[in-house]
């Protein structure tokens, strides 16, 4: 299941997006991912959403995937050096996948 954030992923916004990402994962989904493409701004806020939810994956056995956003999103990764440890997957669906 997809969850994609528009415009800005900061202190307001991390509340509505984690909201969303329970709702799933109560509702028994097993694979999330956070979609960033829509985003054209990341705080220190979202990044630590997205590292706890990362963190509860892993911890729960549920799969937490990410899908890369603009160059100045994937910057804030870069710069705290946490893109290495977090899972990004293909945007693009495999061929013949529904």
């Amino acid at each position: 299941m997809h969850v994609r954030p528009v415009g800005e992923l900061d202190l307001e916004t991390v509340p509505v997006v984690e909201s969303h990402l329970r709702q799933l994962k109560t509702s028994g989904f097993k694979q999330l991912t956070l979609d960033l493409r829509g985003l054209c701004f990341l705080d220190s806020t979202g990044l630590r959403m997205i590292l706890e939810w990362d963190a509860l994956s892993r911890a729960d056995g549920f799969s937490f995937n990410l899908i890369a956003g603009a160059p100045t999103v994937q910057r804030l990764f870069e710069l705290t050096r946490t893109g290495e440890r977090l899972n990004f997957v293909d945007a693009t669906p495999a061929r013949g996948a529904a």
